[in-house]
């Protein structure tokens, strides 16, 4: 009796032991939150903007994060973040700034899919108009035709045929995370949705026989070569690593993709993804990639295994790795003392502190359930 007294002791003071740690991380994910909101709050423009503005993107990003965390102290520079999206509203759905050098928009396509969900983050009644709005364009911007490019996305509808994923997958993110606002259109008008059969076959046909995920098609047919198909040295301490032509964060695009399609997690497609994820699990790095993107990778990482329901990481060596934790230590420990977060490498424009703040912000909201 004694011992079993003893094994039940211990049974109970291992599962505090564990609830202590994840407390433990909860609790660093607020404060670290906290500390990354006010740093945004105090930089925001004036015209209710962040960073550059003519890429409502990088205000939509901050947006999502102040929703997600559902702080009232905030709601002033939520209002005037919202106002500034909605004024880049155009006549044909889309939220950009028009440039007349890429087919009529600016980055269209990843502007409005990011401000789309950034809306539909902040619960307002008053954005849904401007959100079906927004689903129409990015419906129409969707490519038909028959060859590598149908079902898939670019940064624009204008100019050259062209898709990749990373476009492909934000327009699938946002078509998914807001199609519940289509119980609001009003009566007599047609709901709007994607092409959900060529979207999957697009993003199927990104998928390498490891499961990763390419950028485009043509980086296909470029080995050795970075996500757009330029020859790229390894860095220092990185010779001995194989560059990957699929790479981390494109691979977590493609598997929230495969997620947003819904298809089961025993579909091949997906286990395939997962092989993958798990056979270069890392957070020091985004994997063939090394410091590029490295914020963006934590975010869609974040996202896409919440998404698929993961909840542990097995290693080929049979470890298991509690991913929320890792990810919410990680991500809190390259925090600045001043709130923010930045990347040295300019990469996908990481060296901006909002972008990557945010990114930050959305990954460790995700991370600690605050954000679903």
């Amino acid at each position: 009796m004694k011992r079993l007294l003893t094994l039940v002791g211990c049974t109970v003071l291992s599962v505090f032991s564990v609830r202590a740690v994840e407390s433990a991380n909860e609790v660093a994910a607020r404060a670290a939150i906290q500390k990354g909101l006010a740093w945004l709050a105090s930089n925001q423009q004036e015209a209710g903007c962040w960073s550059n503005k003519r890429f409502p993107a990088l205000t939509g990003l901050p947006v999502w994060a102040i929703a997600n965390a559902k702080e009232a102290k905030y709601d002033k520079q939520l209002d005037a973040a919202v106002r500034f999206i909605l004024g880049k509203a155009q006549p044909d759905g889309g939220i950009y700034t028009p440039d007349p050098r890429r087919g009529g928009a600016g980055l269209g396509n990843y502007n409005t899919s990011v401000c789309m969900m950034a809306l539909h983050a902040t619960g307002r009644k008053d954005v849904i108009p401007v959100i079906l709005k927004a689903r129409e364009y990015t419906a129409s911007t969707q490519l038909t035709g028959d060859d590598e490019h149908t079902g898939g996305y670019g940064y624009d509808r204008g100019g050259r045929r062209h898709t990749d994923l990373s476009n492909t997958a934000m327009a699938i993110d946002a078509m998914r995370v807001t199609q519940d606002v289509e119980e609001f259109r009003p009566a007599g008008e047609k709901k709007v949705d994607l092409n959900w059969e060529n979207a999957l076959k697009y993003v199927s046909g990104m998928q390498q026989k490891d499961g990763g995920f390419l950028y485009t098609k043509s980086f296909a047919a470029a080995p050795g070569a970075d996500a757009k198909g330029t020859p790229q040295p390894r860095g220092e301490g990185e010779g001995k690593r194989p560059l990957l032509q699929a790479y981390g964060s494109i691979t977590y695009d493609g598997l929230l993709a495969l997620m947003h399609c819904q298809l089961q997690r025993n579909d091949p497609r997906v286990v395939s993804a997962l092989d993958f994820c798990t056979k270069h699990w890392t957070l020091e790095e985004n994997p063939g990639q090394g410091a590029q993107g490295i914020y963006f990778y934590y975010d869609i990482l974040t996202r896409a295994l919440n998404a698929a329901g993961i909840d542990e990481i097995v290693r080929t060596d049979g470890s298991k790795v509690a991913w929320r934790d890792a990810v919410i230590q990680k991500v809190v420990s390259l925090q600045k003392p001043e709130g923010y977060w930045e990347n040295a490498n300019n990469r996908w424009w990481e060296a901006d502190p909002v972008l990557v703040t945010s990114y930050s912000l959305i990954a460790l909201e995700y991370a600690a359930g605050i954000a679903k």
